[in-house]
């Protein structure tokens, strides 16, 4: 490769992801963890997904929504976790500065997709508990696919633009990432050229494209609440409640997390502990996810029994239909 002082060239060829330190006999347990972590995440997602496309019932604007929220949770799995696995099992730490850069490109973009889709979601709970009336015809077939496919785009064109501006940065060495995978600040750390640039793109998008999604997430409960508290039966009020409980829950681990990692202070202690937490929104909370909505929905609940019951019914009635084809 072309010297550093290529401009958008670089030294580096690959990058060793650090990942945590830890003894050497915990690497089988570990393995063998975040293996079940991750066929336990992949297929609960796919589960809600095959449960929102096959029952009528669920053809509504939430579980829409909730669908989106686990191909997004799927897709940051399947990204993360299979090289993590493969690091546990072998040792191996190196990956390719492209499969680097592609890493980066694919799990920034489901974090900044879910940012405003999880904000469309709100503004559907505040919607279904605001104007119960008007619901129906506010939340439309077509706008509902108008605001998933603008959560995606907004995506796909933030992250678009921050890797452009990260290709043009210098790696001429060390190449060693602080963290369990490609992630923004670990690798600005082992940039040799100037950094104020993309740090101040990076900055302008979150202002132009990602805080405004948070806003409205937060004014929307806000309004959410305001109505809950108007209710005059205690009964309605929960019944009101219950309709958005779980996507409070899902927010506040979302964002809780995303704070606890990027506000704190970058120090060598802190930088530790914040991998720890990094856990929680690339491992944990794709696996929650599906797990808070199903076990406090009636809906999903109702649904997973009648997939069953057909299933079953299936099984019962299949050695028949063979016996009578053959």
């Amino acid at each position: 490769m072309a010297d550093a002082e290529g401009g958008n060239q670089t030294s580096v060829t690959e990058f060793i992801l650090l990942g945590f330190e830890i003894l050497p006999e915990l690497q089988i347990f570990l393995f063998l963890l975040f293996l079940i972590l991750y066929i336990a995440t992949v297929a609960a997602n796919i589960l809600i997904i095959v449960l929102i496309v096959a029952v009528r019932q669920l053809h509504t604007p939430m579980y829409f929504f909730l669908g989106n929220l686990s191909c997004l949770d799927t897709c940051y799995t399947c990204t993360l976790l299979p090289k993590m696995l493969t690091s546990f099992l072998t040792g191996e730490k190196t990956i390719s500065f492209s499969g680097c850069f592609i890493q980066f490109f694919f799990s920034c973009m489901v974090l900044a997709t879910e940012c405003c889709l999880l904000s469309v979601m709100s503004y559907d709970r505040y919607l279904a508990i605001s104007k119960p009336l008007h619901y129906t015809a506010l939340m439309s077939d077509t706008f509902c696919l108008n605001l998933a496919a603008v959560s995606w785009i907004t995506g796909f064109i933030v992250v678009s633009i921050v890797d452009l501006f990260l290709l043009r940065l210098t790696f001429c060495g060390p190449n060693q990432v602080d963290h369990f995978f490609c992630e923004y600040v670990a690798l600005i750390k082992l940039s040799c050229s100037d950094t104020y640039e993309i740090e101040f793109v990076v900055f302008s998008l979150g202002c132009m494209f990602l805080f405004p999604p948070f806003l409205l997430t937060l004014m929307s409960y806000v309004f959410i609440i305001t109505t809950i508290l108007r209710i005059p039966s205690t009964t309605g009020r929960q019944k009101a409640f219950s309709t958005c409980s779980s996507h409070i829950i899902v927010v506040t681990i979302f964002y809780g997390t995303l704070a606890t990692v990027y506000m704190c202070p970058q120090t060598k202690p802190l930088r530790a502990l914040s991998k720890i937490f990094s856990l929680s929104y690339t491992v944990l909370t794709p696996l929650a996810n599906p797990l808070i909505y199903s076990l406090r929905n009636k809906e999903v609940k109702a649904a997973v029994k009648k997939v069953v019951s057909v299933f079953m019914n299936w099984k019962r009635i299949e050695p028949f239909l063979n016996s009578i084809s053959g």
